[in-house]
């Protein structure tokens, strides 16, 4: 596979990873890692940008449409980002409970900037330890 389609591929599954459809970039990206010659920082570059974005998506969307009043855990996501702010979007990486704080940010009007930022730091995060423990354990079993 070609390193432009690597990422490619990488980009559209953090994308689609971080939007209300199910996926998991994760595999990709270890894939990636495991196997391809692209350095390493440039795949962790493109999954980070390819899931903020993503999560940007659900921003929008939450801007964009009402959130139901009774969800289960709207209470709790909605106290912690009235509470702490953007902040809390460093854990946007979180299966179903992220989408769910990407959409409220939206819903909630929380400043673009500083939820960009946090979603940005908390999805590296994610990625940067999935790399070292991908790249360790390559290194072990090589």
């Amino acid at each position: 596979m070609s390193e432009a389609l690597s990422l490619l591929t990488l980009f559209g599954s953090s994308f689609l990873s971080a939007t209300l459809l199910p996926g998991n970039s994760e595999i990709v990206f270890v894939a990636l890692l495991s196997t391809v010659d692209t350095p390493a920082e440039l795949l962790l570059l493109t999954a980070a940008v390819g899931n903020t974005l993503g999560g940007l998506t659900n921003v929008v969307i939450g801007r964009l449409v009402p959130v139901p009043k009774h969800h289960p855990r709207l209470a709790l996501a909605t106290a912690w980002l009235q509470r702490y702010g953007s902040p809390v979007l460093l854990l946007s990486w979180l299966p179903f409970m992220g989408d769910l704080l990407c959409l409220l940010a939206g819903w909630l009007r929380l400043p673009w900037w500083s939820v960009a930022f946090f979603m940005l730091a908390g999805k590296s995060l994610r990625y940067v330890v999935v790399m070292m423990i991908t790249l360790k354990s390559v290194s072990f079993f090589s």
